[in-house]
């Protein structure tokens, strides 16, 4: 509700976390298909790490659904301050940059997240209940799909901040993580569609 509002937040950060959550979810619950069951015992410590992570990008993804609101809050009120002297434009330009750093962090904690997940989802569709198997492809979906909107709420932010170098060094990085990501989540939901089709 608060979403579709005309709330200023939480807005694309927040819904992408919480897409991130969904996948890491749906890896998990494949995994949980998988661990303590006595035809995967070979793979059952293996499988049982990989649940640690997603469960742990998991709980972390829904706390950044939190942080990017608030981190919103400050961003507003930078751009609210008094721009009537020199020196009050000086201090609001000062405040806004940090704001907008600081308002880049959780979807780019976010997208750091998703990236490693969707690392693991390589060895979790080899591994899994394949049984589960589909909704392993449903994770690199959504987790693929949260990346791409992190990336989008990191790069309006790095579009008004002035600090070049700063901006070419968060650019390369989700460039790079995003075509990874996009190589292995399809891969993934390959070899989902392969294991699943008539």
């Amino acid at each position: 509700e608060d979403a579709a509002s005309d709330k200023p937040a939480p807005g694309g950060g927040s819904v992408s976390a919480l897409v991130g959550c969904l996948g890491a979810s749906m890896a998990c619950m494949a995994a949980n298909f998988t661990v303590g069951r006595e035809k995967f015992k070979t793979v059952d410590a293996e499988c049982r790490a990989l649940l640690d992570r997603f469960n742990a990008g998991r709980r972390r993804l829904l706390e950044y659904m939190d942080t990017d609101v608030q981190a919103y809050g400050e961003v507003s009120k930078a751009y609210a301050m008094p721009r009537d002297t020199p020196q009050q434009k000086a201090s609001r330009a000062a405040a806004i940059q940090q704001a907008l750093k600081a308002a880049m962090a959780p979807p780019l904690e976010a997208l750091r997240i998703c990236a490693a997940l969707i690392d693991d989802l390589q060895r979790l569709v080899e591994i899994a209940n394949p049984n589960l198997i589909s909704d392993v492809g449903v994770a690199a979906i959504h987790l693929y799909a949260a990346l791409r909107g992190c990336r989008l709420n990191v790069e309006i932010n790095l579009a008004s901040i002035k600090d070049t170098d700063f901006v070419k060094q968060h650019l390369a990085e989700i460039e790079s993580a995003d075509a990874r990501a996009r190589a292995i989540s399809d891969a993934v939901i390959d070899k989902v569609a392969k294991a699943i089709r008539p």
